[in-house]
Parts: C-alpha cells; structure tokens; sequence
C-alpha cells in the first residue's frame, strides 16, 4: 500500500534525495552501504558469471530519472532499489562498486542495448512481460508495482482510474507497458509519449498535460518530491512485475541471479535494500515475490517473507 507521505515524511524523503544528489554517504540517502564483493569465488568455465568475474567488472543498464528506484545524483551516479539490487548481484560475482559501469537505459532501449551487449544486465523498473520474453530473457522478479496515474494537486479533472483518462491529455514514456496498455485498452486517452518520466512530470508541472500514468512506485517518487503540486489516485489498476533483463538463452546467469535473489530474500537483505530505498514512501515493507523459473515453467517460492 502507498503511503500518502505526512508532511514530515515528505521533508524527511526530499532530504534523502537531496542529498542523494549531493552524493552523500551511503546509508540513509536513498541506497545502503554497497555490498563488499565476495572473495575466492570460482565458476564454470565459459559461464557469463567466470567472464565477469575474471574481467572484474560489469556493465549496467538502469534509469537515472526514477527518485527510489534509479536516480543520477550530481556525479551522474545512480541511487535506488535497482541500483542496490545491481550492486548485490555484482558483489556475488566478485565485482565491487567501482566495478560497476552504470548505464542509462530508458523503457525504449533496454532490449536493444541487451541485444547488442552494450550492458551485461539490465535492472530498470523493467516489467516482465511476453513480448520482451521473446528477444531477452528476466532472472526475477524481485518486486510488483502497479501502473497508477498521477494528477495535479487537487485532482481538478476527478479522475479516479484509467476510464476517466478518456479525452484527457495523458504522458507516458516509448516502449513501457503503461503506454502500451493505455493505447490498448483505453484509446479514448489522448496519449503524449516521451523518452523520459522526467519530461512527463515536467509537462504535468507545466500543465501541458491533464495526467501521467507509469508504476505506482515510479509516481510515489514524484509526489514526495512536490506534494503540493501533485497527487496520485492511489487506484493501481494492473500488476507489473519488475525483472532483471539478461542477454536470451543466459539460463545460467539468470539462475545465478534468481539464487542470490533468494538468497537475499531469505536472509533479509533485500527488505533492509528496500527500507533504505522505496521504504522512504511506502507504507509496509511487501513480501518478496515469488521468483519465476529461469526455463520459464514451474516458479521457486519464495520462503521467508521480508519484515
């Protein structure tokens, strides 16, 4: 459940991210103490994990526009869940921090850069879904957000779920599934498509458009950054499971990535990444989901939910 931030809460999340913009310590500003990287690991020869690990670094694609999630602070870094998220797998395959090679990866080019191995992984609020299954592969899911749809302050045109989109300017970014389901299923939506979330916020600030629809979490972000001039419906009206992209047919890496996830969920590491991050606007740390499959069949439960 979203938390409609309190005052105090909303002061408390705008310090964190500015000072997540100011590149501050780890703990307590959007991320937590980057993972050291395992020592004396060792894989089968020929695996994308024994190249990474034998290269000893990784190249990343996420987002740099997504307060929780992926933002850039003013060294360009990005901070977030799937920033932390990254920074863990990249720690069990014994690659540290400065390993890392993050790159920006909007919704249209995330299976583009994974197909042409510009990245090695993407983590990027990235929905599975079938379409994308058939030119990469997802290790995951490591979180389920919701599309929900974000509103001047006031909610002046009354909107209270997607059929009242109908005839109403609405922002969504190329190439996400929040666009792809409002052409779909409510045509009567006039549609304006950016390459950034960012820009959608801007045009909703500026009143060029009436709405913005993405994932829940995503708008969460924005409201805590201005909340007297934006508010969310809080009626999410689909489930987006969000994956890790990998290059297609990597069933090895993406079972290396679904066994540290567990690992993480067992372990209770990733409720502390989530309460250092996405925890700063949401209510209750969820249960980790249940991890699909790497041959697309039968899914792994998770066993220990987070707390």
């Amino acid at each position: 459940m979203l938390r409609r931030t309190t005052p105090a809460l909303a002061a408390a999340a705008a310090l964190a991210l500015a000072l997540s913009a100011c590149g501050g310590d780890d703990e307590g500003d959007g991320g937590t103490a980057a993972p050291a990287p395992e020592e004396d690991v060792s894989f089968e020869a020929g695996t994308t994990m024994a190249e990474l690990n034998e290269a000893g670094s990784i190249t990343v694609g996420t987002k740099f526009d997504q307060p929780l999630f992926g933002l850039a602070n003013l060294e360009g870094e990005p901070e977030g869940f799937d920033v932390e998220i990254a920074k863990l797998i990249a720690s069990k395959l014994g690659i540290g921090e400065d390993g890392i090679e993050w790159v920006e990866s909007v919704s249209a080019n995330r299976e583009p850069f994974l197909q042409q191995g510009r990245v090695d992984m993407v983590v990027a609020t990235y929905t599975i879904n079938d379409e994308r299954d058939q030119v990469i592969d997802f290790a995951g899911p490591y979180y389920v957000a919701g599309q929900d749809i974000l509103v001047p302050e006031g909610n002046p045109e009354g909107v209270q779920g997607p059929e009242d989109l109908a005839g109403l300017n609405v922002c969504s970014v190329s190439g996400s599934t929040p666009a792809s389901n409002i052409q779909e299923n409510y045509p009567e939506a006039e549609l304006t498509l950016f390459d950034a979330y960012t820009d959608c916020r801007d045009a909703l600030q500026n009143g060029q458009v009436d709405a913005v629809t993405t994932d829940n979490v995503i708008l969460s972000g924005y409201v805590s950054q201005a909340e007297d001039e934006f508010d969310l419906v809080d009626a999410p009206f689909t489930e987006e499971p969000y994956g890790i992209g990998i290059p297609q047919g990597d069933t090895a890496f993406c079972e290396f990535i679904n066994e540290t996830l567990q690992e993480a969920y067992d372990d209770g590491t990733w409720a502390e990444i989530f309460e250092s991050t996405v925890g700063e606007v949401i209510e209750e740390t969820p249960e980790p989901p249940t991890l699909n499959d790497c041959g697309g069949g039968a899914a792994t439960p998770a066993e220990t939910p987070a707390s």
